[in-house]
């Protein structure tokens, strides 16, 4: 007897923004989210876009980790290298388990997009009261190559062996 297949499972997505500079009228990385989300077959949960100040972005992650209906958090930004690059120092204290895989991935994705300036990306992944959390780089190319690449075929319940999908109990 063979189990039924897996069926897909339309997913709350939120996505955040890190910027000093840019406004939602003018975010293209989180525009490329948003499209990408919808294309995909899942629903936007909440967008907003706040500063390079790691404690408004704890505030932000740490509500839609609470939230029931919330799966994934999505977060654009503030991954590089600059002092005022904070996301990660932000966020990982936030997270129970980290996918230390999916910044390797993504650096080797990206290599073949950017060369070795992908040395300056510190995306993340993990999760945290059952909600995939994931950081990227804030530009729109590096949203769509980890949606392209990697989150697309991750956030889909269909994929085999296995997607991340089969460990979000918010779904």
């Amino acid at each position: 007897m063979t189990a039924d297949p897996p069926t897909f499972r339309s997913l709350r997505i939120a996505v955040l923004t890190v910027s000093d500079t840019r406004t939602l009228a003018r975010d293209g990385s989180g525009d490329v989210l948003r499209d990408r989300i919808a294309a995909a077959g899942h629903r936007l949960h909440a967008r907003e876009l706040v500063p390079d100040d790691r404690y408004r972005i704890r505030a932000v992650v740490s509500a839609w980790i609470a939230d029931p209906d919330v799966a994934v958090v999505l977060i654009t930004g503030g991954t590089g290298v600059a002092e005022r690059d904070v996301t990660p120092e932000a966020v990982l204290p936030l997270l129970d388990k980290t996918l230390p895989g999916f910044g390797e991935l993504f650096r080797s994705v990206s290599l073949a997009e950017i060369g070795t300036a992908t040395l300056h990306a510190r995306p993340f992944a993990g999760s945290a009261n059952g909600t995939l959390v994931v950081g990227l780089p804030g530009s729109p190319g590096a949203c769509r190559t980890a949606w392209d690449q990697i989150l697309g075929e991750q956030l889909d319940a269909r994929t085999r062996p296995c997607s991340l999908v089969e460990l979000l109990p918010k779904t």
